[in-house]
């Protein structure tokens, strides 16, 4: 019997100290890239950086970080609300409601000098910082974050962990509650009471609950189903710890699964286990992609995209958001290094019938890969 990972004792959360950290590897990559100021919106790179949690809408409210300051800019009637949150300690430069934010972080910058731009800004904001500054003191931030971000800390990594191991729990208690006859709006209820029992930011961040040939469709299906005796099963679900993801895939039968399904079930272990045998350092993000397509194509599955066969990319880094780089996918020659982490989900489809994914993450080492989480070993027992 597998043991499941303890999530009765909390890990820490990110220390300030690493984020002054991340501030500082952020100043050094400007000045290597020649870059004067990043303005960082209300995204996950914002509460990498920063600390600050806010959500996206039609108004400004992000962070300017220039070679020297650290500068939080926000709406005026938000200010409060923005120095009550926990964040590193900044400026706050604010503008009212008839005002544009955009001449605010010009005015902040200056009338040169070179701004580079968080990849996930609204496009409205760009158009807004397009007629201010002209597109060319304006440049693409997104490689410049997302090179600090790819590589997690030993922090960052035991968070996931820990947020894998309390979604695995989950898992096994959906894997207990799974009868015939059980709706599956009952195991999503199910799914999200006990990942807020287990200390979960928000409860689940989704769940998807599959049956039959619906599991044949990656992201499930619309309607509220019910588990037939004979039903192929499919969990996916996540949550979150200090906003880092967990991203479980359980495919399994509550009976007796008939010869089809079982030899299918048997060659996505396979494809999975191809995968993580290819993930070392230095491995182009391509190669894990197709080692997982050369075992299904030696069981005369796909090739490439077809079906009965793997539709999508055999898996996707993980962090503060659920997908981001590295991209396990066909044509991606990013070389893998020790702290970047990922899926490994080299799902199969057959059309019509049933779908098998099998999706557990791994975090590089310097001599390979190391999983999160055990994948499943019997199509009976997938915990």
């Amino acid at each position: 019997m597998t043991l499941l990972p303890d999530w009765s004792h909390p890990v820490p959360r990110i220390a300030d100290a690493e984020r002054l950290q991340r501030l500082s590897a952020l100043r050094a990559a400007m000045e290597r890239d020649g870059v004067d100021a990043v303005l960082l919106g209300s995204t996950e790179s914002l509460r990498y950086v920063t600390g600050l949690v806010w959500s996206t809408s039609e108004r400004l409210c992000g962070a300017l970080v220039t070679r020297d300051r650290l500068v939080y800019v926000a709406p005026a009637f938000e200010g409060p609300r923005v120095e009550a949150l926990p964040h590193l300690p900044g400026n706050l430069a604010l503008w009212e409601e008839e005002e544009d934010p955009a001449l605010l972080v010009a005015d902040l910058l200056g009338p040169t000098g070179m701004l580079a731009l968080d990849d996930q800004l609204p496009l409205f904001v760009h158009h807004q910082l397009a007629r201010r500054f002209g597109l060319e003191r304006l440049r693409d931030g997104g490689p410049l974050i997302a090179g600090l971000r790819i590589v997690k800390s030993p922090a960052e990594i035991a968070l996931i962990r820990h947020a894998m191991g309390i979604t695995l729990a989950v898992q096994a208690q959906a894997r207990a509650a799974m009868r015939p006859g059980v709706r599956a709006s009952e195991i999503v209820a199910l799914i999200d009471a006990e990942h807020r029992r287990r200390g979960a930011d928000d409860g689940s961040t989704f769940a998807i609950v599959s049956f039959g040939a619906a599991t044949a469709l990656p992201h499930g299906a619309e309607g509220d189903q019910v588990l037939g005796a004979r039903d192929v099963v499919l969990v996916d679900t996540g949550c979150r710890l200090d906003g880092y993801h967990s991203d479980l895939t359980r495919t399994y039968t509550v009976g007796e699964p008939d010869g089809d399904v079982a030899r299918i079930w048997a060659i996505e272990r396979e494809a999975q286990a191809a995968v993580f045998a290819a993930a070392r350092p230095g491995a182009a993000c391509r190669a894990l992609d197709a080692a997982a397509r050369q075992v299904l194509a030696d069981h005369g599955l796909g090739p490439d995209y077809r079906l009965p066969g793997l539709p999508h990319r055999a898996g996707h880094g993980i962090g503060l958001d659920i997908h981001e780089p590295p991209y396990i996918v066909r044509g991606n020659e990013q070389a893998l290094e020790p702290g970047m982490c990922f899926s490994v989900e080299p799902m199969i489809v057959v059309p019509g019938r049933f779908g098998v994914r099998l999706e557990d993450h791994v975090h590089v080492t310097a001599s390979g890969a190391e999983w999160f989480t055990q994948p499943s070993r019997d199509i009976l027992d997938p915990v």
